[in-house]
């Protein structure tokens, strides 16, 4: 027989101790060809098991503990992170941890408050968290159900929502609609008293502790119905007041529990069946999933967010084509409002209508109720309308109780279209801050790609890789890259699968299970900078202002047709080759750049040169102190060259001197191709929300001389994505 500790075998201890010892290893081992879709796996396959068999919660978190303690001792800062989020993410699902344990807690993650950043940031953290959980069992649970499934209540009124974005370009219609089934197929119907009795449940468990028969607790709620509301208005209530006592009157805090306990026991009917396993695991979040389609998609959703909250109406009344309701009558008055100017036939309609149709008339009548209908159809408007309390909506003004986490699917050219719009974004907020100061946004990036190498970069490395910017997030964080890099040669699969199994079969929950997890753990984020470039056309007079994120690139057309054209008919010489290649196959451009220096004191150079091409990328590194920074290459005219010349600058303006043009491709993206351009201008792009407007109407001047301390500001607009351990920034 197995010898048991704390009523859980040895046998199941080991087994965790090695479970947790292989997902480290995942850490400190090199990528192999074939491993790298299956890691993230035994992770979700420990918390899987947690959910399944909530007793292994405490020996898991033993052995967490002192892996913490060991990856301290010897210096192996790459486990720390991942250690404390599982450590916390098993205490989220847990009901009952010992005192004892929270102890070793508390003294494991104040050692580690004195490592560098970011260690020592999500420590503290989490050391507060913990801390109320101590002192508040369940506390973590409760908020987290009531916030994700926007549970109402009058004390704790956050609302997170998670919206899936993926980019049609990558996924076809067919995967599309697997993975809409995988990630909304497992909600529980949307019902609010499914969740709020999950949140009775699971904190009178963790409030009682043992003395709680969870299996009758859970059988009782099910036989209560919609009686569950007013028992769980009371648990909030009381846990919220316990948050702001704090430690004090314990006992008053367990006896107002077990009062609602027996309550709970005593009004529900008695059962004619025996109580079944009760099911207290942590439910998935509210998610919503979307096809990128149109560029304001994430602004539109993020409205319908907001109006939705507030005035408790479905995202679907705010489409344009809904606004005009059957439901209400509108009457548009065409008269002067004076009673005098009415004709008698209908002054007496009026009259009839306003008393009822009573005989006795008097010398005033009452209009007919009229809805003064939004200025326009668009959701810029209807925010406007809210915020003034008209139209049916309203706003409360400058709360930020509700958080849109956004998960954005696809590979580098998804993030370049992700940092156009929130480019647009800032703008449409530098003048009206209306879901600036509403909805926190946090931002998400799961890796997804189904593209061949390309010929776009063919003339510096002969294949185009589709996820450089998630290679650097996996760089800087080993934990993303072992959890949500691998995502992108196993999405496809899971969603072929589900498509091959047809619509009877049961969604796959994996996705969701990481969607969740990342969503909720992941806080700390990675900021990629956003370059602006100003375009010349020949065509126009003025110039065309986009953004891009990881790279631009620059074709001649007319050199690679005759580069073509003289290749397939001439394969003779290489003496004429060579001298075709220098004289035909390059286009004289002049440029203009500032190079960049950790001192930011390089003067501007310039130079002039013949090229077949130019690529211009922005690969951050974490290691470099002004990350802001691109790296300039030339495609050189003699392919018997194979070095080419690379260039970092802090900003480069680029011009044709001869009667040429060029084509433009940013972020290796052929949706966001620009042709017959002249000239270009590439330089850090400046946050709309930083570059005030000064009033012409202040007598106290105007320009940034009024503004002195504007120039102390870092005003480059950035690109947050949400990683496990991020950056500094």
């Amino acid at each position: 027989m197995d010898e048991t500790f704390g009523g859980v075998s040895s046998v199941v201890e080991s087994s965790l101790y090695h479970n947790v010892h292989s997902i480290l290893r995942e850490l400190d081992c090199q990528p192999q060809a074939g491993s790298a879709s299956n890691k993230g796996m035994l992770r979700w396959t420990l918390h899987n098991r947690v959910e399944r068999c909530p007793s292994v919660s405490v020996p898991l978190v033993k052995v967490l503990i002192k892996e913490l303690e060991k990856a301290e001792r010897i210096d192996s800062k790459i486990r720390i992170i991942p250690l404390l989020h599982t450590l916390i993410y098993i205490i989220l699902q847990s009901a009952f941890i010992p005192e004892d344990i929270y102890h070793r807690i508390h003294v494991c993650l104040k050692s580690l408050v004195t490592l560098p950043l970011p260690y020592c940031a999500i420590a503290l953290h989490y050391a507060r968290q913990i801390k109320m959980e101590q002192t508040t069992p369940g506390l973590m649970y409760q908020r987290r159900v009531i916030s994700e499934h926007n549970l109402r209540n009058d004390l704790y009124q956050l609302h997170e929502k998670v919206f899936v974005f993926v980019d049609p370009a990558i996924f076809p219609p067919s995967l599309v609609n697997a993975l809409k089934a995988d990630v909304e197929g497992s909600d529980q119907g949307g019902d609010a008293m499914v969740y709020k009795r999950k949140v009775v449940l699971h904190t009178l468990t963790a409030g009682i502790g043992k003395q709680c028969n969870v299996n009758s607790l859970a059988q009782a709620l099910e036989h209560l119905g919609e009686d569950v509301e007013l028992h769980f208005q009371d648990v909030v209530a009381i846990v919220e007041q316990r948050v702001e006592d704090g430690a004090a009157e314990d006992n008053r805090y367990k006896t107002r529990l077990q009062e609602i306990y027996r309550d709970i026991l005593k009004a529900a009917k008695d059962p004619s069946h025996p109580a079944s396993q009760a099911e207290t695991h942590l439910p998935n979040p509210e998610v919503s999933f979307h096809v990128w389609n149109k560029e304001d998609d994430i602004w539109n959703e993020l409205v319908n967010f907001a109006l939705m909250v507030s005035s408790e109406r479905n995202s679907t009344y705010l489409d344009r084509d809904d606004l005009r309701r059957d439901s209400v009558v509108s009457t548009v008055s065409t008269d002067s409002g004076i009673e005098g100017d009415m004709p008698i036939s209908e002054i007496s309609s009026l009259m009839l209508e306003s008393h009822g149709g009573a005989e006795e008339h008097s010398s005033s009548f009452c209009r007919r109720p009229c809805v003064r209908w939004p200025k326009a159809g668009t959701r810029l408007t209807l925010m406007m309308e809210a915020i003034k309390g008209n139209g049916g909506y309203s706003l409360t003004k400058e709360e930020r109780n509700l958080t849109a986490r956004i998960v954005v699917m696809g590979d580098d050219r998804t993030l370049g279209r992700l940092a156009k719009t929130l480019h647009t974004i800032r703008k449409r907020e530098a003048r009206h801050l209306l879901l600036t100061k509403r909805v926190n946004q946090e931002i998400y990036y799961i890796p997804v790609t189904n593209q061949p190498p390309s010929h776009a970069q063919e003339f510096l490395s002969g294949s185009e890789d589709m996820l450089t910017l998630a290679g650097y997030l996996g760089s800087v964080d080993p934990w993303f890259d072992c959890n949500i890099n691998g995502l992108g040669a196993m999405i496809p699969k899971l969603a072929q699968m589900q498509s091959s199994q047809g619509e009877s079969s049961d969604p796959n929950s994996f996705l969701l299970d990481i969607i969740s997890y990342y969503t909720r753990v992941s806080q700390q984020p990675v900021h990629l900078p956003i370059y602006c470039v100003k375009m010349v056309f020949s065509n126009l007079t003025t110039s065309v202002e986009e953004v891009f994120l990881s790279q631009l690139q620059v074709d001649f057309p007319e050199i690679k047709r005759i580069k073509a054209t003289f290749k397939d008919t001439i394969k003779g010489s290489v003496r004429y080759k060579k001298h075709s290649s220098q004289e035909l196959y390059g286009a004289e451009v002049s440029i203009n750049y500032r190079k960049a220096s950790i001192s930011d004191r390089e003067q501007g150079s310039r130079m002039t040169l013949t090229t077949c091409g130019m690529l211009v990328t922005v690969i951050p590194s974490c290691r470099a102190k002004s990350s802001h920074s691109v790296n300039l290459s030339f495609q050189d005219v003699n392919p018997t060259r194979t070095s080419a010349a690379v260039i970092r600058a802090v900003s480069v303006n680029i011009r044709v001197l001869e009667n040429k043009t060029f084509s433009l491709c940013l972020d290796k993206d052929p949706r966001r191709t620009f042709k017959d351009v002249q000239s270009i201008e590439v330089s850090p792009c400046l946050d709309p929300g930083y570059c005030p407007q000064p009033s012409t109407k202040s007598k106290y001047g105007s320009g940034e001389g009024s503004l002195p301390l504007i120039k102390y500001l870092n005003r480059t607009l950035t690109l947050p994505i949400n990683t496990f351990c991020g950056t500094n920034q």
